[in-house]
């Protein structure tokens, strides 16, 4: 009696294992353009956060000493980059992960970094930053650094990162609003505007959330990809009927993009690609400085990754029993080159992006998911129009429901147990309170470690824990350092 062998599966599906991991081609498809609408944003975003910041010289990214004078070419370098980059994390990593410009590294590079130098001499200490994150993967530690975190705590960066997107797709939305910094003020935020709900976009927000709700509980195929293009149609509808503008006209307008038809659609300009100076930073600021830029930059870009491929793999069920997603070395491997390769686009440091988990809350498993996205991206260099029409009012509820979907995993924390629980509870929710996926980690490795003292149980604590705990000490004092060594 002979035993039945399993059908050989070959081509797309034996390449990424569709099969194997319980999706289909349909489904990596939906899930691939769903992580494509929830991010798209950041071609539009991340223009206005490095155009229209000068550099030392009074020059703005993209040539020009005109404010917002290169907002086109870094949109196409930001599409670009990302495209390439997501296509890579498919096809070598096969995880369905997608990469972009980093929100929050953009910012600190554009205000931090670059006011005290050339764009160019801040884009090469990018380059820098990605280069010694590459070689850090190389040789191990990176990957070595991971596995050493203990299992409750890679669940705790899942559950605050859930917690995180959610409240970024309130703010996004306007449905949660930032209070101003005055006299008398008690809370840093609040509902709306004034307290209460205000305009017409976040009503539109408040419809796509119902009905991405009633389409999940009722199991709609492709519920996300659905609630996103319905409620893009009528965010159009209304702005072409009230003319509600752009927020940052009116505080009742729409936060980032504004959904109108557009018919301008032009043609791309790459004048931010190849526009770097790698060693101008330390002749321009001295080593010192430039060390700790550079450190600073690693250090965020080093555990984000660390937190969203865990996070994207429990949601797609892809962990093993250490906690770490398949192939997590390929992974690290190529946002490492992301990182270096957003400098050398001219547009900052590419990370890997926590929206993925919509992708995979539609279904997706595997990185034929991350083909699909990468190519919208590229597919965008040439009809931004279409992706300016999806205001973040549409793609914020499906922030939201997968922020709950992650937010589940916390029954995998033992809160009884002090030495986890609390390092637990300081990643969780410092990720949101302090808007930063790194804050959160390092405060619960912090926490994790100074607990086992506390207990007498320090040699419990893996020797990597102890060197990436000193890191994040240093990190977080970074600015009283800074000071005192210059």
């Amino acid at each position: 009696m002979t035993t039945q062998q399993p059908a050989r599966v070959d081509g797309v599906d034996g390449y990424f294992r569709i099969t194997e991991r319980g999706s289909t081609v349909a489904r990596e498809v939906r899930g691939g353009l769903v992580t494509f609408f929830t991010m798209a944003y950041i071609v539009v975003l991340n223009p206005l956060i490095l155009g229209n910041i000068p550099d030392s010289t009074g020059q703005y990214l993209g040539g020009g000493t005109e404010q917002g004078s290169g907002i086109a070419a870094i949109a196409a370098g930001t599409a670009l980059v990302a495209g390439l980059l997501t296509i890579a994390m498919g096809a070598y990593a096969n995880f369905p992960l997608a990469l972009a410009t980093g929100l929050g590294l953009n910012s600190f590079l554009a205000v931090g970094i670059a006011t005290q130098m050339t764009w160019a001499d801040a884009m090469g200490l990018v380059v820098i930053e990605g280069v010694l994150i590459l070689v850090l993967v190389l040789t191990g530690f990176r990957t070595a650094v991971f596995h050493a975190v203990p299992r409750e705590l890679k669940v705790a960066i899942s559950v605050g990162i859930g917690l995180f997107i959610a409240f970024i797709g309130f703010v996004d939305a306007g449905f949660v609003r930032r209070i101003p910094d005055v006299a008398g003020t008690t809370v840093p935020v609040q509902l709306g505007q004034t307290g209460q709900l205000a305009g017409w976009p976040v009503l539109v927000f408040a419809f796509g959330l119902a009905l991405l709700v009633v389409l999940w509980v009722r199991r709609v195929p492709a519920a996300i990809l659905v609630a996103i293009l319905v409620t893009t149609v009528v965010a159009i509808i209304v702005e072409a009927v009230v003319d509600a503008g752009p927020g940052f006209l009116s505080p009742t307008g729409w936060s980032l993009t504004t959904p109108e038809l557009i018919d301008d659609w032009g043609w791309p300009d790459f004048g931010t690609l190849g526009q770097v100076s790698l060693f101008g930073a330390f002749e321009k600021v001295g080593v010192v400085v430039a060390v700790l830029f550079v450190f600073s930059l690693l250090l965020a870009d080093f555990f984000d990754t660390v937190g969203t491929m865990t996070a994207v793999g429990a949601e797609a069920g892809l962990l093993d029993d250490d906690g770490a997603p398949p192939n997590t070395e390929r992974i690290l491997i190529v946002d490492s080159v992301a990182a270096a390769a957003g400098g050398l686009g001219g547009v900052s440091s590419n990370t890997s992006y926590i929206e993925s988990a919509s992708g995979v809350g539609e279904g997706a498993r595997t990185g034929l998911a991350s083909i699909v996205t990468g190519l919208c991206f590229l597919l965008t260099i040439f009809i931004a129009p279409v992706v300016e029409m999806v205001p973040s009012e549409a793609a914020a509820p499906a922030l939201v429901l997968v922020g709950f979907l992650m937010l589940q995993q916390v029954t995998g924390i033992d809160w009884t147990d002090l030495e986890v629980a609390l390092p637990a509870f300081l990643t969780i929710v410092l990720m949101p309170f302090t808007y930063s996926i790194s804050v959160g980690i390092g405060a619960g490795f912090l926490a994790y470690v100074l607990i086992k003292v506390a207990r007498g149980k320090a040699a419990m604590v893996a020797p990597l824990l102890w060197v990436v705990a000193g890191l994040f000490a240093i990190y977080f004092a970074i600015n009283p350092l800074t000071r005192l060594l210059t």
